[in-house]
C-alpha cells in the first residue's frame, strides 16, 4: 500500500469517526445508573407487591409458591409487554435496570421467538427463542460449577 492510499484510508477513517461521534447519542453515566437503578427497583417492588398480595390473598400457599407464582407472572407481563411494544419503551429508558431481573430474559426469549415466527414455530420460532437460552444456561451451569469449587476449598481451608 502506498503512502497516498495510506493518507486517504486515514482521512476517510477520520471522517466516518467524526460522523459516528456527531450521531451518538450523548448519555451521562450518572443519569443512566439511576435510571437502570430505578426501573431494575420498579421491578422489583411490583414483583414483591404481587408476592404480598398473592400471601395475603391466598394465605394457605408456602413461600415457595408464592415464589413460584410470582415468577411466573411477572414473566409473563414481560412477554406481553413484548408482544405489545412496552417493553422496548421501558428498556430504552432503563437500560440496564430492564434486563438484569428475570424480566429481562423473558423479553429476550420472546422478542426472539417474534422476530422469527414467519419462519415456523419449529425452524423459527423455538429455534430462534433458544439459541438466547443456549449461552445462558451454559453460563449458569459453568459459574455455579466454579462457584461450588470455590465454595468447596474455603469450607476445606477455613472449616466454615
Amino acid at each position: 500500500m502506498t503512502e497516498q492510499q495510506t493518507k486517504e484510508i486515514n482521512a476517510r477513517n477520520e471522517r466516518y469517526n467524526k460522523y459516528v461521534e456527531s450521531v451518538t447519542p450523548k448519555t451521562g453515566t450518572f443519569v443512566s445508573l439511576l435510571k437502570a437503578f430505578v426501573i431494575g427497583g420498579i421491578t422489583c417492588v411490583i414483583a414483591e407487591l404481587i408476592g404480598d398480595g398473592l400471601s395475603t390473598l391466598l394465605p394457605s400457599l408456602s413461600d415457595e409458591l408464592v415464589s413460584s407464582y410470582t415468577s411466573m407472572i411477572i414473566v409473563s407481563v414481560a412477554i406481553f409487554f413484548t408482544g405489545f411494544g412496552f417493553y422496548d419503551v421501558i428498556a430504552r429508558h432503563g437500560g440496564a435496570g430492564s434486563f438484569l431481573p428475570i424480566t429481562g430474559f423473558a423479553n429476550a426469549m420472546s422478542s426472539a421467538a417474534l422476530e422469527y415466527k414467519s419462519e415456523g414455530l419449529i425452524l423459527g420460532t423455538s429455534v430462534k427463542m433458544f439459541t438466547v437460552v443456549g449461552p445462558v444456561v451454559v453460563n449458569g451451569i459453568v459459574w455455579s460449577t466454579f462457584a461450588g469449587i470455590v465454595r468447596y476449598l474455603v469450607m476445606l481451608i477455613f472449616g466454615v
